[in-house]
């Protein structure tokens, strides 16, 4: 049979412009629908604009900090939150047209309309009210985020995705959930001097990151003057009188301005026909695909956030990767989800890479664990009370570094570097024998001697 499409995708973020891009320059023919802006989450309203707001928030502690390194403030500082978005804006339009070139030189036929599976191998394009055809599909469409419906008055608070575009700084806001998304906003807001609570359900923060990371995450979070609540949830979301009033399970009332959900995110397949198609999916949504990304169909492909693996913006691009090389390039290509390193934009960042200690107590029982916690030398002299930590995680019959986890300066940073050596097996001897780069906060990970004690 002939089809109007060798490829076709639903979905332009990075797994799906990747994949579009290398499927398209074997010579085939590849259509890709995108009912929003091309680029996806990450690009649009997630990670990169999230950044932008990060380093915003850090500016106002860094004038603070400065005076300790001799610089004078004259007269008052003031943050304009217009000129933020604005200038956020601007260079998130660039980035777009960046991926749309990028796109178009590759041969890929971009359709700017919502694309919903009809069968196997046919796709409606509603903007455009017409079917088309592909050889196979793949689906891209990734993630949205959620509230918790069962709530009165949860549509009373806004998501991640409005809180770029808040028509004003909010005095108040009150932050449901605690994971990084919730994180990385509670300490943008706080560093831009909004009143910032954070309320979750369980007993600590980033519940699937090293406890150690937790605790002094908690610490920091109290330096940096947000309010944390844990151990309960909303039971009832109401307006009154131009303020939003927050009831919790403990009996506590909260009044604020903004009322932020980020308690996670679902894959987006509401309305994408996957029944019509014959593609199973889990209770959650979550697309379920094999180790090749195929489908229950089998000219249908998934990846990405919407199958709900490893949802990170440089997986779905890796996925995209292994896809095409193996369904276009004759040259099969797994997705190694073994030591990805993850990180947290908090204040100050985490960066974690390998097992928890937790993790490789229960796979290997007895496990050696080292710690360096320390001021950095660059709050001594500003009178900051921010402290860092680095903790690795080492196998104590064949030395092998299993894990490594820092919160501090540069974490982020750091961790790119440090996975390398992790993800290549590099034991706490090969660690200790690598010369000390001085000074630095880096150094400790070759300077640690001495196990924690248990």
């Amino acid at each position: 049979m002939k089809y109007d499409y060798d490829l076709f995708v639903i979905g332009a973020g990075s797994g799906g412009v990747r994949a579009s891009r290398l499927v398209s320059q074997t010579g085939a023919k590849v259509g890709l629908a995108e009912e929003s802006r091309v680029g996806g989450t990450c690009v649009i309203r997630g990670c990169v604009p999230k950044k932008m707001f990060v380093y915003a928030s850090e500016f106002g502690r860094a004038f603070d900090d400065a005076q300790g390194y001799g610089w004078v403030q004259h007269g008052e500082r003031d943050f304009n939150w217009q000129l933020l978005v604005d200038n956020k804006d601007r260079e998130i339009d660039r980035l777009n047209g960046i991926y749309l070139t990028n796109l178009e030189k590759a041969g890929v036929e971009v359709l700017h309309t919502r694309a919903v599976l009809k069968d196997a191998h046919t796709v409606h394009l509603v903007g455009e009210d017409r079917d088309v055809t592909a050889d196979k599909i793949l689906i891209a469409v990734g993630g949205t985020p959620v509230r918790d419906t069962s709530i009165e008055g949860n549509e009373l608070g806004i998501t991640s995705a409005e809180a770029f575009h808040l028509p004003e700084l909010p005095k108040r806001m009150v932050i449901a959930g605690g994971g990084y998304i919730a994180i990385e906003f509670a300490f943008i807001f706080a560093g831009l001097g909004v009143e910032t609570t954070l309320v979750y359900r369980g007993p600590r923060l980033l519940k699937y990151f090293d406890e150690d990371l937790s605790k002094q995450l908690h610490v920091e979070m109290e330096h940096k003057g947000i309010r944390l609540i844990t151990e309960t949830i909303f039971t009832k979301i109401e307006e009154r009188e131009g303020e939003k009033i927050v009831h919790l399970a403990n009996g506590d009332t909260l009044h604020t301005d903004v009322v932020f959900w980020a308690i996670g995110r679902s894959p987006k397949v509401d309305g994408l026909g996957l029944k019509e198609a014959g593609v199973q999916t889990r209770p959650s949504g979550a697309v379920i695909t094999d180790d090749e990304h195929r489908t229950s169909q089998e000219n249908i492909f998934a990846l990405g956030d919407v199958t709900d693996k490893v949802n990170l913006t440089p997986v779905a691009i890796r996925e995209g990767v292994a896809f095409a090389e193996t369904q276009f390039k004759n040259n099969p290509t797994k997705m190694d989800y073994d030591c990805i390193p993850k990180a947290v934009f908090s204040q100050p960042p985490i960066g974690t890479v390998g097992m928890t200690e937790a993790e490789a107590r229960k796979e290997f029982g007895e496990v050696d664990i080292y710690k360096s916690d320390f001021r950095p030398m660059k709050h001594v002299l500003a009178n900051n009370p921010e402290r860092m930590l680095i903790k690795l995680v080492v196998h104590p019959e064949t030395d092998r570094v299993l894990g490594c986890h820092i919160i501090g300066d540069d974490a982020a940073e750091i961790i790119q570097a440090v996975a390398i050596a992790v993800k290549a097996g590099l034991t706490k001897a090969q660690f200790d024998n690598t010369v000390a780069l001085h000074p630095t906060a880096a150094e400790e990970l070759v300077l640690m001697r001495e196990k924690a004690v248990n």
